[in-house]
């Protein structure tokens, strides 16, 4: 799959709602609240919006603060960059938090509109290895949406998973998902796979195994081996490995391949 350059008044404007979305998340919380644990180990709600302001704090060209973490969560020399925000920020009471985020996405929307368009489009390093800058918002974009649903998890309460915030979030979802087949399902060559995800966000995808590797095309050259039916929401949890398929069953169904669809269900985790 070829990295593309999005939209930039889209991915612009879909950053703002999101973090307006995870402040009305919040607004509001007695300090119990800020320190419910969320649907990351490790992180309570607080600690996830400090995660995001931390972020957005390094875009902003702001020096990683220069303190000791530890943690069984902690995996990689990434999540100790991640780490160390929300250490900074802990001492802080949830009101002065949200603040703070409220201070730094509004100087990171400025910052994104003074962007021209040769530098939205130029490569630099992300997530994903270098790509344009706009598909790095846009991967922005999804791991905010995803810490929205981390932070309702965590809370107990019911949000809207779907509108054009979640389905512009949902191209990173997809994306690298042949991977998620091939190494997390052992499809073998010539499998052909089909997940029908049901909504809020509804998609159809298809995918063809080709030796090794296995790739989304818009048809199958004949009937899939597997058909994997969920939910958005519960694909979104599984991808993002905030939840186990175990923990949900009945809340999927398969058709076809059963021993290669439940494979699949419970391989395909690509981040935590």
């Amino acid at each position: 799959m070829t990295d593309t350059v999005p939209d930039r008044t889209v991915i612009t404007a879909t950053l703002s709602d999101q973090w307006d979305a995870l402040t009305r998340l919040v607004d509001g919380l007695d300090e119990e609240g800020w320190r419910t644990p969320s649907a990351l180990p490790g992180w309570t709600v607080f600690d996830v919006l400090a995660h995001v302001i931390g972020t957005e704090s390094l875009l902003a060209g702001e020096p990683v603060p220069d303190v000791e973490v530890a943690g069984e969560h902690i995996h990689n020399e990434i999540g100790a960059l991640n780490e160390k925000w929300i250490v900074s920020l802990r001492p802080l009471p949830g009101a002065q938090l949200l603040a703070h985020f409220h201070e730094v996405t509004t100087r990171r929307l400025k910052q994104l509109a003074e962007l021209t368009p040769e530098q939205w489009a130029e490569n630099v390093p992300s997530p994903v290895g270098m790509t344009p800058y706009g598909r790095f918002m846009r991967i922005r974009l999804f791991d905010c949406w995803m810490h929205g649903l981390d932070i309702a998890d965590g809370l107990g309460v019911r949000i809207d998973e779907g509108g054009l915030r979640a389905e512009t979030a949902f191209a990173e979802l997809v994306f690298g998902i042949g991977r998620a087949v091939v190494k997390g399902g052992g499809a073998q060559d010539g499998a052909r796979i089909t997940f029908e995800i049901t909504g809020p966000v509804v998609r159809t995808l298809h995918i063809a195994v080709i030796g090794s590797r296995a790739n989304p095309v818009e048809n199958l050259d004949g009937p899939a081996d597997v058909v994997l039916t969920l939910s958005s929401g519960l694909f979104a949890r599984l991808r993002g490995g905030r939840t186990t398929a175990d923990a949900h069953l009945g809340e999927f169904t398969l058709a076809g391949d059963i021993e290669l669809g439940n494979r699949l269900v419970r391989g395909l985790a690509f981040t935590i």
